[in-house]
């Protein structure tokens, strides 16, 4: 046990031995004793620090603090408005994607039924948007 290591374990568990690392306890002692003078310095240190510790107390919360808590926490439950708002929009949601299905396949019919096919705009898959087409440089 060196001095240092000895103020260390004062320092942090006080000067109560009990409260010592039971591994290093032997040892603080023993140090303690071959060094009187120096431990009883960090030892009077830390029982100034335990006693002001050990005199700090803290009254229970009464009922009444308890109930301003309990009351000022917020409910876990949505506003009923919130829900139907919800319930609308999700509604919605599913409304547009059903026409967006009926209105594809009525021009399905339509094209079926009427046996026309819609005109193919005809362009160039080789092209890129950088490349163009030769026919849009035909005239230089």
């Amino acid at each position: 046990m060196t001095p240092e290591r000895f103020h260390q374990i004062v320092e942090a568990y006080g000067a109560d031995p009990r409260r010592w690392p039971q591994q290093e306890r032997a040892a603080g002692q023993a140090w303690a004793d071959a060094h009187r003078a120096q431990a009883d310095a960090y030892l009077a240190e830390a029982a100034e620090l335990d006693t002001w510790l050990a005199a700090d107390h803290l009254a229970p919360p009464d009922a009444a603090l308890q109930q301003r808590i309990i009351g000022g926490a917020p409910l876990r439950r949505r506003p009923v408005l919130q829900r139907r708002v919800w319930w609308w929009s999700g509604a919605v949601v599913a409304g547009v994607g059903l026409l967006g299905g009926a209105a594809g396949a009525l021009a399905v019919s339509f094209f079926v039924l009427t046996e026309t096919v819609p005109p193919v705009h005809e362009s160039s898959y080789l092209t890129s948007s950088f490349g163009g087409s030769s026919a849009d440089w035909s005239g230089e």
